[in-house]
């Protein structure tokens, strides 16, 4: 079997026992603040299992995208290594929502295992929780299995928990025997063994007991199923190899790097090592920057920059000098893209980012290796072990080595890392290996509102054709609570039936409007969303009282709504021109719409040219005056995605999904948003700023209709008001601006040119005053200087007539005191001029320094600058 044959088997397995085929969700968790990454298949379905929400299906299957690299969940450090682990992996799992329980899960396990991947049944054993008597006798009495070759473990093993509270339960795995060449050798190697000759194949998961925070179980009413099995690891199995790199799903990916490397996996142990870190960590980049994450220093970025540098790194040791990782990347792309159509429709943006990475990592790399060499050889000769946590320290802070590859290295070498000396090094500053994650962006649910949803309570959207509706109150929530009424001068969030207001999300701002009823009008300020389900009006009670059950008249500000359709209609236009006009690696990474103004952030890898720009805003005003129609659909998931629409990183999309077609030809992306009906009711499109906002990251800030419209015109008043200060017209502001410019150049040279003759003249009449002490000229002078620029001048043109000698200056500059002293070469060993620089600028209130042959100081006491440079002479009588 290959693995889609195994993937594919595993889904229509369970979809002949009724369960929903869901498909994978992106690796970044969406309402979820504890992970940095998607790492198991049960996360989309947190919601089910905790009751925060209800879905049409109780049983369902998917081959989920999973990383593990960061966070409590890091397998990176293993990654190569071993034989099994992984960044990137794909889990398949079944799910029970309190349908099924112990008896199916584990039946249909083994018949999976035995009839669909015809694994033989004398080398499989399972593991189950010491107390769980009722999966030992499923095991041994329904299934048959041996009991010796079933194995009770502790809670460590076989016990899982959500959390330190909440959802958890005893597990059983089940697991091959791989033979004794893979094992430890010791004569107590059993099932439960830390080696991998009893290999981990599939974890099921009885989730059954809910555990308070004195650590009290108590049965939950309806308990659930939660299954997990890695692809790669299925695969090594079915397709009789010991490591995931033998498999098919590597095979290929290998076979790229031994191209590019001109060398072949297999032939040297160290190698090899290298060969699989780079196979590993080009599926995970791909995956990772397909769905939208970008290198920078914090959170996944963090995570992502670390994985890209670490193959580069290990691309050195396959002598790969030249930028490689895009097109193993690449390959990546074409293998996966089959079964994962984000991967094809990024494949220019995947390129892109990581061509841009590899290109700031190649310029620091090879220095910072040969930094590193330098000290393993030093350690090496004095016979140490261990490279020091500032070294590690150094080449992190200054050339951006991170600490886990200064650890591969000493790995290789045989050597350790001092990490807690690292680890002090870095608490001066900000940590970013090991900085506290902020969540996933998104605002947890109040508790209000995650008790609605747990109850089935959903809010069905009619604002795609209307701006009115008749209403139903199902919800008032005040102070973060459910109430059963409201009264006057109350802020209030309500949840109706049915309702036309838009709550913020995609981008696009809440609606505002007002509901009004029988005795009560509330305004509606701001309108948002929990959950996708649920779409809460937040705003204030003007009249009357308003309690839960009453019938509402709900109308949206039309004249707001419209301003922000047609702004949202424009983001679909700018971003279509962008992919069009600077390359397909564009891709949408945030937005904001508004009835004001629209911003739209996008990945591109260097500034906007201005002319590009131009030519934008010239391409999306065209598709506004060709008034082209735009035309939304809804369909299945699955369907919009087989059209090539558009997908966008930040969004969420369910099952049904909206597909907003802006043609023919101009653009087609997946958007819940609300939109004008033709191009042309935009009217007019002006871009007002392009700036950088992150690596990587660029942000177009633009108006549309009327506030475009005003913005020019205010704009060609301000050109009018220079023109008519200029005195002359305003088509021939450029002409005159250059002709002022030029005049300015010239008398600056001018002034220049005096000046440069003053100090001439000036220089020479103060040498009339030089002095003489212990044999050694000396000129000390208050001068008229008016910037530190010309008091150096001052004291260049002196030294060059003078010759041998020491020259001090002093200048002031309203409350300021300047200061400077040069000591000519030849008197540098008797005299330091930063010495006494230091002593006149104390006197001064100031301080100063410099080098041996001139220094610059200065203070805050302009009254004390004449008595400074009378102290000048006795000054240098006392230097020794």
């Amino acid at each position: 079997m290959d693995y889609r044959v195994i993937r594919e088997t595993f889904l229509n397995f369970f979809k002949n026992h009724d369960h929903e085929i869901v498909a994978s969700s992106s690796l970044v968790p969406h309402n979820d603040p504890t992970l940095l990454f998607t790492n198991a298949g049960m996360v989309q379905f947190k919601g089910l299992f905790l009751g925060n929400e209800q879905r049409r299906y109780t049983r369902a299957a998917t081959s989920q995208k999973c990383v593990r690299a960061g966070g409590k969940h890091n397998d990176l450090e293993n990654v190569g290594h071993t034989a099994r682990h992984h960044t990137f992996f794909e889990m398949l799992g079944n799910f029970s929502f309190g349908d099924y329980f112990k008896v199916e899960a584990i039946s249909w396990a083994w018949e999976l295992l035995l009839n669909g991947y015809k694994l033989d049944a004398d080398r499989l054993y399972v593991s189950v929780y010491k107390n769980d008597d009722e999966a030992y006798h499923i095991w041994q009495k329904e299934i048959g299995m041996p009991a010796e070759k079933i194995v009770r473990l502790g809670e460590k093993d076989n016990f899982w928990a959500m959390g330190d509270t909440g959802p958890c339960g005893p597990c059983s795995e089940i697991l091959i025997d791989q033979g004794e060449s893979i094992g430890c050798g010791r004569p107590e190697c059993a099932p439960g063994c830390d080696c991998d000759r009893y290999l981990e194949i599939w974890n099921l998961v009885f989730t059954q007991f809910d555990r308070d925070a004195r650590g009290t179980l108590t049965p939950l009413p309806r308990p659930n199923i939660d299954t997990g099995m890695g692809l790669e690891r299925l695969a090594a199995v079915v397709q009789h190899v010991t490591s995931n790199y033998d498999t098919d799903l590597f095979r290929s990916i290998i076979g790229h790097i031994e191209d590019l490397a001109e060398r072949k996996y297999g032939d040297d142990p160290k190698q090899d090592l290298a060969f699989r870190v780079i196979a590993d960590h080009s599926r995970a980049a791909a995956f990772l920057i397909g769905d939208g994450i970008m290198p920078s220093n914090e959170g996944r970025g963090y995570v992502l920059r670390r994985i890209i540098r670490r193959a580069i790194r290990y691309g050195q040791a396959l002598n790969m000098k030249d930028l490689f990782f895009h097109r193993i990347a690449d390959a990546v792309v074409d293998i996966m893209g089959v079964d994962y159509n984000e991967l094809i429709q990024s494949r220019s943006f995947i390129e892109g980012v990581i061509i841009n990475e590899e290109k700031r990592f190649a310029d620091t790399l090879h220095y910072s290796l040969k930094i590193l060499g330098e000290e393993v050889e030093k350690l090496k000769e004095r016979r140490e072990d261990t490279i020091p946590g500032e070294v590690a320290f150094r080449l992190y802070d200054t050339y951006g080595l991170s600490v886990d590859i200064v650890g591969d290295v000493a790995r290789d070498e045989g050597l350790k890392v001092d990490m807690a000396g690292y680890q002090q090094a870095m608490a001066g500053q900000k940590s970013q290996s090991q900085e506290s994650w902020k969540g996933s962006g998104e605002d947890e649910i109040p508790e209000a509102y995650r008790k609605l949803r747990a109850d089935g309570v959903v809010s069905r959207f009619v604002g795609y054709d209307s701006y009115l509706s008749k209403s139903k109150v199902i919800a008032v929530v005040s102070g973060d609570r459910e109430v059963l009424s409201a009264k006057t001068g109350d802020p209030v969030e309500i949840v109706l039936d049915e309702t036309p207001f838009y709550g913020q999300s995609g981008g696009q701002v809440g609606d505002s409007g007002q509901l009004t009823g029988k005795g009560f009008v509330v305004t509606v300020l701001d309108t948002i969303k929990f959950g996708g389900d649920i779409i809460v009006h937040k705003g204030i009670i003007q009249e009357g009282i308003l309690s839960k059950g009453e019938n509402v008249k709900a109308e949206v500000d039309e004249e707001k709504r419209r301003a922000t359709a047609l702004n949202h209609s424009a983001t679909h236009l700018l971003h279509a021109a962008l992919r069009e006009l600077l390359g397909e690696h564009v891709k949408q990474a945030g937005s904001f719409v508004s009835p004001d103004r629209l911003r739209f952030d996008f990945s591109h890898f260097t500034q906007t040219d201005p002319e590009k720009l131009l030519q934008v805003e010239a391409l999306i005003n065209q598709h506004i005056r060709d008034n082209v129609p735009i035309c939304t659909q809804e369909m299945s998931r699955e369907e919009a995605m087989e059209t090539g629409a558009m997908a966008i990183f930040e969004e969420r999309y369910g099952e049904r999904v909206r597909l907003v077609n802006v043609g023919p030809g101009v653009s087609m992306e997946l958007c819940g948003g609300t939109h004008t009906a033709r191009t042309g009711d935009i009217g007019f499109f002006k871009i007002v700023s392009e700036s950088a906002v992150g690596a990587n990251l660029r942000r177009i800030e633009a108006l549309t209709g009327k506030a475009a419209l005003e913005f020019v015109q205010n704009m060609d008043a301000e050109r009018r008001k220079i023109a008519s200060l200029l005195k002359t017209s305003p088509d021939h502001i450029q002409d005159r601006v250059e002709k002022a410019i030029m005049d300015l150049k010239q008398r600056e040279k001018e002034i220049e040119s005096l000046k440069s003759q003053l100090l001439s003249k000036q220089s020479g009449d103060l040498l009339a005053g030089l002095q003489e002490v212990n044999g050694t000229p000396l000129l000390a002078r208050i001068v008229t200087a008016p910037s530190p620029k010309e008091l150096r001048e001052f004291s260049d043109r002196i030294k060059d007539k003078l010759g041998s000698g020491i020259i001090v200056l002093g200048a002031k500059n309203e409350d300021k005191v300047m200061l400077i002293c040069t000591v000519s070469k030849d008197l540098i060993d008797r005299y330091k001029a930063g010495d006494i620089i230091g002593r006149l600028s104390n006197l001064v209130g100031g301080k100063g320094g410099g080098r041996p042959d001139m220094a610059q100081g200065g203070g805050n006491r302009p009254d004390k600058l004449e008595e400074a440079i009378k102290t000048v002479h006795q000054i240098i009588q006392d230097l020794p």
